[in-house]
């Protein structure tokens, strides 16, 4: 796998990202993932015909990662039943399950990426240093294939919402 670094910095700590970063018009790879309860989960292939959001983060106890998965979680009841949002950290099944019933967040698909950083290596987002993952969302149409990306530069930097849901529904017209 590959490492880069030179893209990230912790604090003033340069770090090493393990993966490629994903672009624009290329063919979403499939991960495995644990959903809240353990179970073994294809974020790709389980959503199949779906527009997905995928939303990767630190961690969900954090007060960035709090808030844009509240923020998720509060669109995703507005949006197309036609489109999925994933929001993936390393965090345990068990401390997701805890935070989601805390802050009442049942609309977003929350995966932990925790036992085999499938989804952060193959999608460029997982921090070698910290095992855990680079703030980064990307949207994969009904045909597998990547039709935005944005990678944040800094992990305290949220998404642009707007943005990210425009190109779901433009997925998911296209």
């Amino acid at each position: 796998m590959v490492e880069r670094t030179g893209l990230l910095k912790i604090g003033d700590q340069d770090v090493t990202i393990i993966g490629e970063d994903m672009q624009v018009g290329q063919m979403a790879p499939d991960f495995l993932v644990h959903s809240l309860e353990w179970k073994l989960v294809h974020g790709l292939s389980d959503t199949a015909g779906k527009v997905r959001i995928l939303a990767a983060v630190p961690s969900l106890d954090t007060p960035v990662c709090d808030r844009e998965t509240r923020r998720f979680n509060q669109e995703a009841a507005a949006l197309d039943k036609d489109i999925v949002i994933e929001v993936i950290s390393t965090d345990l099944p068990f401390a997701q399950k805890r935070w989601c019933g805390a802050a009442g967040v049942d609309q977003v698909m929350v995966l932990s990426d925790h036992l085999y950083t499938d989804f952060g290596q193959k999608y460029g987002c997982l921090i070698k240093e910290r095992r855990i993952l680079r703030r980064a969302v990307f949207v994969v149409n009904r045909q597998g294939i990547v039709t935005y990306v944005a990678y944040m530069p800094a992990l305290g930097i949220e998404p642009n919402y707007e943005e990210v849901l425009q190109a779901a529904r433009d997925a998911l017209r296209a």
